[in-house]
């Protein structure tokens, strides 16, 4: 079968078209014809950069796929060949990903592709919606009574994040940026923030009556995180993907704070059939039309990876990049 393979940490071109055997199928899991992939910014880090599972990586990265089934391993229930399937499952640890033309999946991690979309859209949701939904659902537990913000709402993670939080009940509040206010707003934020137009403190009390957010997921980190702590409420919650540098604001408003890295289940083997009853639940929102992936305009084949990397990298990109086989 034709991947793309990287052999070593680096620029896009790193990746390199090669032809590898076809996986043999094994037990608990599931051969996928590829049909579409997506970027995350964990693909574009684990190619150039040094980290903590760098030892472990495979030759074949991408951890979202959408496919249609071409063989089923033993023990495994739900599934039969020729059923279209979604989910994130390889491209770390040691576990070959979706960037070729067939790829071998733990049936735990995967779930039947959303009705209503293309294949191409079905990849763009595994790791943003799992990661959106252990924030809001598992970590924060949100609920009707709850005024949340998103810190931004037009990223792979946050356009997600915004309508599972609205299909919680509660009120929902996210920032933005002014090239993004058009697609923000197709999302169902009760408020929308432009963080070029308003502080902290301004959209605090616009959108909370300066009681504070009771709880806030920050997509974006880094510095922002500072805003998060400065908006939540004493005794809120703030929950991130990132490491943070300072966790003294935690203290100072005894917070609880929620660290989400979706990844593991893949990377220790445990927990696995977690993700996907999430992507089921999801897929049902999905075809309900109460939750959908916004995907930005490009397009890309499997073999553009590159380009595709270097297209998220520019910061262009509005919702998720996919690429079709």
């Amino acid at each position: 079968m034709k991947a793309m393979i990287h052999t070593a940490l680096g620029d896009a071109d790193v990746l390199q078209l090669a032809e590898r055997p076809v996986p043999a199928i094994q037990a608990g899991h599931l051969l996928v014809k590829v049909a579409a992939t997506s970027v995350n910014p964990l693909d574009t880090m684990l190619r150039s950069a040094d980290t903590p599972w760098s030892a472990n990586l495979p030759e074949i990265l991408h951890g979202d796929v959408a496919g249609t089934v071409v063989e089923v391993g033993e023990g495994v229930d739900g599934f039969a060949i020729g059923d279209a399937v979604y989910g994130c499952a390889g491209g770390i640890a040691g576990i070959n990903g979706a960037l070729a033309e067939y790829m071998l999946v733990d049936a735990d991690l995967m779930a039947h592709k959303p009705q209503r979309l293309s294949m191409a859209e079905a990849a763009a949701l595994p790791l943003v919606a799992i990661t959106a939904w252990e924030a809001l659902h598992e970590k924060l537990k949100i609920g009707a009574t709850d005024r949340v913000l998103i810190h931004g709402a037009t990223g792979g993670v946050g356009h997600i994040a915004v309508q599972l939080a609205k299909q919680a009940g509660a009120t929902v509040s996210a920032t933005c940026r002014p090239a993004t206010l058009a697609q923000a707003t197709t999302l169902g934020a009760d408020h929308l923030i432009d963080v070029s137009q308003e502080s902290v403190a301004d959209y605090v009390k616009r959108c909370t009556d300066d009681r504070g957010f009771d709880a806030i997921f920050d997509t974006i980190a880094g510095d922002n995180i500072n805003n998060s702590f400065e908006a939540v409420r004493l005794n809120g919650a703030v929950a991130t993907t990132l490491p943070i540098a300072d966790p003294l604001p935690i203290a100072l408003k005894s917070l609880s704070f929620h660290s989400v890295l979706m990844l593991l289940p893949m990377i220790h083997g445990q927990g696995r059939a977690n993700h996907g009853q999430i992507l089921r639940r999801v897929a049902e929102l999905v075809d309900a039309g109460k939750v959908t992936p916004l995907i930005d305009p490009s397009r890309f084949s499997l073999w553009q990876v590159a380009d595709a990397h270097r297209h998220l990298q520019s910061g262009q990109a509005v919702g998720k990049i996919v690429l079709t086989a």
